[in-house]
């Protein structure tokens, strides 16, 4: 009997910062490398905020959103599991994370009993209280966080974690962003009823 191909998970994942050199999209662009390396059936597509314009509920006619919210909006319905990269301004979540949260919440909810994982970059405390705001929303988003493995990097301590371009070049802060996404996607199948079979 032939064996059936195990579906490819896919991860939706969400840069709270729009600065091409950010450390924190450089974490989205270390899991996708991660992910095309070394974990198997994962996927993570770069779901870019940027072209979304600021909440503006005249902007929704008849029903229908602006272009790039609706593109976005699609993406975010259709991942399995959403990896958010956090900044921490002000000790909270940045603005246009918040603004791409909110717009993918009109309406129909698009983040609803989506499993995700928070990681951050940031000074002493590594982001880590934008990660403690951004569950807190995601209670009422029906957002379903893992809890552990934390990824907190503080950015600016030796030894070096990124490069000049915003690009993860630490080896050990690698790995730990490999165990979350591992976490994550264990997760992901385990809310959809595909844990055990998983170990058979």
């Amino acid at each position: 009997m032939a064996s059936v191909k195990p579906a490819v998970l896919r991860i939706a994942g969400i840069s709270g910062s729009l600065r091409k050199g950010s450390y924190n999209r450089g974490l989205i662009r270390s899991a996708i490398e991660i992910c095309n390396e070394s974990i198997k059936d994962v996927e993570v597509e770069h779901v870019d905020i940027t072209p979304l314009p600021l909440l503006n509920t005249d902007l929704e006619v008849d029903g229908k959103f602006p272009a790039p919210v609706e593109e976005f909006r699609q993406k975010i319905a259709s991942a399995d599991a959403i990896l958010f990269a956090s900044p921490e301004y002000n000790y909270s979540i940045a603005g246009p994370l918040k603004n791409a949260i909110d717009w993918a919440s009109r309406g129909q909810n698009c983040w609803a009993d989506k499993p995700a994982a928070v990681i951050s970059a940031g000074g002493f405390f590594g982001g880590g209280r934008s990660q403690y705001h951004l569950r807190q929303v995601g209670v009422f988003l029906d957002l379903h966080f893992i809890n552990k493995p934390e990824l907190c990097i503080q950015a600016f301590s030796p030894p070096q974690k990124f490069d000049s371009e915003g690009n993860l070049i630490d080896a050990d802060t690698k790995e730990r962003l490999k165990q979350v996404i591992l976490s994550l996607q264990a997760f992901t199948l385990r809310l959809k009823g595909e844990g055990a079979a998983s170990e058979l």
